[in-house]
């Protein structure tokens, strides 16, 4: 599941930068019985089956010490600034989660939950995949110019102004004149403008 997405775009430049590394543990390794059970039936009675703990920890114990975040859909709505927090430290766990839940002692495993929206995915491996895009393109040098992060959306608690490329008219919907005036402090203050605007209209919870 990991390999597409890793092996092209920012993410497999800056892994052959050297700039990071992602190692993949199985948990299947580490279960105890000839089937390579990693979950089982919750007790209480209920559908589907959770992810057993002691797999999980003997998994963790396997590897070096580090951040660890249990991906989970009743965890920490996932921001563009957890995001940069995250970019700052030299090793992070993620523990994919499982679609029917986790034994509840697994949280006490991770340092953090996170959840990037309240839905139900099968598993974990996407919002994985999610923050390690998000997190690598913020690490210093992965990306050829910084300013590429600088006026993103969400960075500066706002939208994105809008922008605009050839052609200049296109079946009558025409690019701003003042992006072609050559006046970059006109610009500067239309693109804020901009910015504001299209946040309160699409994003109004972004500016409470």
């Amino acid at each position: 599941m990991f390999s597409g997405p890793f092996d092209q775009s920012i993410v497999k430049r800056a892994i052959d930068k050297k700039l990071v590394s992602i190692d993949y543990i199985n948990i299947r390794d580490f279960a105890s019985d000839t089937y390579k059970s990693v979950d089982g039936h919750p007790y209480g009675g209920g559908v589907g089956m959770i992810l057993r703990v002691d797999v999980v920890d003997r998994a963790l114990q396997s590897i070096k010490k580090g951040h660890t975040i249990l991906l989970d859909a009743a965890g920490e709505p996932y921001k563009q600034q957890k995001a940069k927090e995250l970019s700052t430290l030299d090793h992070l766990i993620l523990i994919c989660g499982h679609y029917e839940g986790v034994d509840h002692r697994i949280r006490q495993l991770a340092d953090e939950e996170i959840s990037i929206g309240d839905y139900v995915l099968t598993g974990g491996e996407i919002p994985a995949m999610i923050l390690v895009d998000s997190i690598v393109r913020l690490i210093p040098r992965v990306l050829e110019k910084s300013e590429a992060t600088v006026n993103e959306s969400f960075t500066q608690s706002m939208l994105e102004y809008p922008q605009y490329t050839a052609p200049q008219t296109y079946k009558g919907l025409k690019i701003p004149p003042v992006l072609l005036s050559g006046n970059h402090k006109k610009i500067d203050a239309w693109r804020k403008s901009e910015a504001l605007k299209r946040t309160k209209t699409q994003r109004p919870d972004l500016t409470n």
